[in-house]
């Protein structure tokens, strides 16, 4: 999805003009590694030796979690990324309360790798299961929208149902598996409208039919008043130590018998399905571009590597077929229907009602309130 701009690949990592909103300078380097290179040059060392320093978060999880149950709330999807979050905090005697969110799409091995795993550090787990009606009726709004970030309700649901929980058992600190040395870099005309309740909610009522009695969301007030009223704070913990993504995926496997997706959140078989043929597929988008940037940008990969990589297939297409036919039936839709929303005219966030310039005066608001000690630190990305 190029938007008729001539094709243009980034001379340092390897996004591409499939981002809409991609900007070169003049020796090709693309803003997207150019933020990332931001991130990481300020942020890490700010995890690795300043007040963000593993051993004081840690001890200001614990002064705030004592005489309660649980000191955090971890959210877990059976991937690397939120288990490592959960064996950090475990290693580090910390007692995280782990949440899973179930849209109705989990894998067989993601459902077998968060109970074994869970059971092998002794962490408890809470688990909220969606409406799938519901639910069913919200993705499909999303694919009739046409817009590359259908993926949103499942990320908006998540974030909600966290901060609901901490809430409901008084705990201040939510551990995200969110790391900048493999997720530096996700453009927003990829993936936009996680916290965007106005979005998610105009795109429903468009094109759904369903009424959300039961869909966990968060409007942009009640999270202020999670943030001010109860004090809660987002910490990316992963930031705070070595993240190699080769190293945790062996230690994982060797320590809690974690085991391999073969690909980025594929433990969810509509991730997986979505990130290997409707983005490639309708809007063009090889979805391991960002992530294979990412590596770059953190040293853990080549660009010559990342190249390599994005020569061979995004997925094996006899399991491509069998998740079509499963999505296909899963929503209630033949093929050929489901094959007429990939047809139709791809559209973009901005085409319907959301709160993006809104969020974005909110951010530099909070980031001055809390560089003032008004707000809260979020101790994330």
């Amino acid at each position: 999805m190029t938007s008729g701009r001539q094709y243009q690949l980034c001379s340092r990592c390897v996004m591409d003009t499939s981002d809409t909103e991609i900007v070169f300078d003049e020796n090709g380097v693309c803003n997207n590694c150019q933020r990332a290179e931001r991130l990481l040059a300020v942020r890490l060392p700010a995890f690795k030796d300043g007040e963000y320093r593993l051993d004081r978060i840690v001890a200001r999880i614990r002064s705030d979690g004592s005489g309660r149950p649980y000191d955090c709330i971890v959210g877990v999807s059976g991937g690397a990324d939120s288990t490592y979050a959960a064996y950090v905090a475990r290693k580090q005697g910390l007692r995280p309360l782990a949440v899973h969110f179930d849209n109705g799409w989990n894998s067989e091995l993601a459902v077998k790798n968060i109970e074994s795993t869970l059971r092998s550090m002794g962490i408890e787990l809470f688990t909220h299961v969606v409406n799938w009606p519901e639910f069913r009726d919200l993705q499909l709004s999303f694919l009739k929208a046409s817009v590359t970030d259908a993926e949103i309700p499942t990320d908006h649901a998540i974030w909600a149902v966290l901060y609901q929980t901490a809430a409901r058992f008084g705990v201040r600190h939510i551990i995200s598996g969110t790391n900048l040395e493999t997720e530096s870099i996700l453009p927003k005309s990829w993936t936009y409208g996680i916290t965007d309740w106005r979005y998610i909610n105009a795109v429903h009522r468009r094109f759904g039919s369903t009424p959300l009695r039961s869909f966990p969301h968060c409007s942009l007030t009640e999270f202020a008043w999670y943030v001010l009223a109860r004090r809660i704070k987002t910490v990316s913990l992963l930031n705070a130590v070595p993240y190699n993504r080769q190293e945790i995926v062996t230690l994982l496997e060797r320590e809690i018998g974690w085991r391999d997706y073969g690909g980025k959140h594929h433990e969810s078989v509509y991730t997986r399905f979505f990130q290997s043929y409707i983005l490639p597929r309708k809007f063009g988008i090889d979805k391991r571009r960002a992530h294979l940037s990412s590596l770059i940008m953190s040293g853990q990969m080549t660009r010559d590597q990342a190249l390599a990589e994005l020569q061979t297939p995004i997925a094996d297409p006899r399991m491509v077929q069998e998740d079509m036919e499963y999505v296909a039936k899963k929503f209630g839709l033949t093929v050929a229907q489901f094959e007429m929303l990939m047809a139709a005219p791809r559209r973009s966030y901005r085409d319907y009602p959301n709160d993006d310039a809104l969020m974005e005066r909110l951010k530099r608001g909070m980031r001055t309130a809390q560089g003032l000690g008004i707000l809260p630190r979020q101790v994330g990305m």
